[in-house]
C-alpha cells in the first residue's frame, strides 16, 4: 500500500524557483522508481522527470533538462522536483508517480500516482 501526496505548488513568476515535494507512505518507498509528470489544460499527461531507488540514475524531458532537478531523501520517504527558471509553458498540474524496479519515462508504468499539485508560471 503505497500513497502519494504532492505539495510545494503555487503562483511564481516567469524566470523564478520553485520545489515540489512528494510525500510516501508504506516501507516499500526506497524500492520503488519515482518520477514526476505534469498535465496542462487540453493537453496530454507528459514525462517530467524520473529517479531510482537509489538515486545513482535520473532523466529527464527535454523541455525541462538543464533547469529542472530531481532528488529524493530515502530517509524520509520524499522525493522532490527543484524547479528553476520557470517559464510560462511549465504551467500546469504536477503530478507524483511511483512503480517498483525501473524509472521509466511512460506514465502507463507508475502504479501509483499523487493528487497532484498546480503550478502557475505569471508572464
Amino acid at each position: 500500500q503505497v500513497q502519494l501526496v504532492e505539495s510545494g505548488g503555487g503562483l511564481v513568476q516567469a524566470g523564478g524557483s520553485l520545489r515540489l515535494s512528494c510525500a510516501a507512505s508504506g516501507r516499500i518507498f526506497s524500492n520503488y522508481g519515482m518520477g514526476w509528470f505534469r498535465q496542462a489544460p487540453g493537453k496530454e499527461r507528459e514525462f517530467v522527470a524520473s529517479i531510482s531507488g537509489n538515486s545513482i540514475i535520473t532523466t529527464y524531458a527535454d523541455s525541462v533538462k538543464g533547469r529542472f532537478t530531481i532528488s529524493r531523501d530515502n530517509a524520509k520517504n520524499t522525493v522532490y522536483l527543484q524547479m528553476n527558471s520557470l517559464k510560462v509553458e511549465d504551467t500546469a498540474v504536477y503530478y507524483c508517480a511511483g512503480a517498483p524496479g525501473t524509472w521509466a519515462r511512460s506514465r502507463f508504468e507508475y502504479a501509483y500516482w499523487g493528487q497532484g499539485t498546480q503550478v502557475t508560471v505569471s508572464s
